[in-house]
């Protein structure tokens, strides 16, 4: 066993690096304008490549959109999103016709399984003041045998998600988001059912981590082989077992060893990520990840055919109305979802 539970030391910046069963994971921080009455930036567009925009201007980015920012209708098989929103919202339609707003500490989990389209737009509600907007998209995979699972989607709405406090022998806090995987024998709401997550054996783990200044936080051992890093992405300095990072640095971790985490003099802002590999060989081309070759040419040749399902809406950069408030609608039989607590801050 390594004396030092710190495997390797990655820097971080849009994307953060991974390893299985995860597949990417990429930090969005965008400091938006008031909106306009598209729910677009109330801000010239000139000098942005509209359409791929990337590059931070002005501290935000339109991304693939042309009117609102975001994602507009873009298609996925074999592996799952898992989008969890900080602050802002998410505006959610897919070719099944499911539909959604999350945002302000709302998480998405997403199976794309067998395929379908999606858009993920950033509607700007606030008409006056500034739309902040933070989030994680992190892609985690789905083993051979349900990479073709129904695509299906659930809401982990803040209201639902357990935050676990620990305090340190100086009476310092840290604050533990417990997304998915149990922390301390505090458990989250279940993850989607086909997911690798849905089996505790794996040992999925999803938590966001706020340390007071100074601050002394123990990450728990877990059992040996599995994945597991720290995206330490906000704060001034943390001491991991001894050895200083600052603010822009993962720390691949052993996973079998407790660490010992000393926070220095701003409060930090931790990601950490854990799961037991999958161990099955990976192919992927851009929107589709399966285990070979030829089930890529399938998955094209599917998409060609089939578009998965169609769009069904009259825009692929779907945005809904400013006043509709967090929610959910499901195809099918599945009720709407309305949380408690509008969090619409749509002046």
């Amino acid at each position: 066993m390594s004396s030092s539970p710190i495997l390797k030391i990655h820097p971080i910046g849009f994307q953060f690096p991974v390893r299985d069963p995860f597949l990417f994971c990429a930090w969005h921080e965008d400091h938006y304008p008031p909106g306009n009455e598209n729910l677009g930036p109330a801000a010239p567009l000139n000098g942005r490549n509209i359409g791929e925009d990337f590059t931070v201007r002005d501290g935000w980015r339109m991304y693939h959109g042309r009117n609102v920012p975001g994602f507009p209708a873009h298609p996925h098989r074999g592996f799952e999103t898992v989008t969890v929103v900080n602050r802002g919202f998410v505006d959610h339609s897919d070719s099944h016709g499911s539909e959604g707003r999350y945002g302000e500490g709302d998480v998405q989990w997403m199976t794309a399984g067998s395929g379908l389209q999606h858009c993920e737009m950033f509607p700007l509600l606030n008409r006056t003041e500034p739309n902040p907007a933070e989030l994680f998209q992190i892609w985690l995979n789905l083993p051979g045998k349900k990479k073709m699972s129904r695509p299906f989607y659930k809401m982990l709405w803040s209201e639902q998600i357990p935050v676990v406090f620990t305090t340190d022998s100086s009476g310092k806090k840290s604050e533990i988001k417990v997304i998915a995987g149990s922390f301390n024998g505090v458990i989250p709401p279940a993850p989607a059912p086909d997911s690798w997550a849905s089996d505790p054996e794996n040992q999925v783990a999803v938590w966001l981590i706020r340390i007071e200044p100074g601050a002394v936080f123990d990450l728990p051992a877990a059992r040996t082989g599995l994945t597991r890093f720290l995206y330490f992405y906000r704060g001034e300095s943390l001491t991991v077992a001894g050895q200083k990072l600052r603010s822009g640095t993962a720390a691949e971790l052993v996973s079998e060893a407790e660490s010992e985490w000393v926070n220095g003099s701003e409060p930090s802002e931790i990601l950490v990520l854990q799961g037991k590999p999958i161990g099955e060989p990976v192919a992927q081309y851009g929107p589709f990840v399966m285990n070979t070759q030829e089930e890529i040419y399938q998955a094209f040749s599917d998409y060609r055919k089939t578009e998965f399902g169609g769009w069904p809406f009259p825009e692929y950069e779907k945005v809904h109305s400013r006043d509709a408030g967090r929610f959910a609608r499901y195809a099918g039989d599945r009720e709407a979802e309305h949380p408690g607590g509008v969090k619409n801050p749509a002046g």
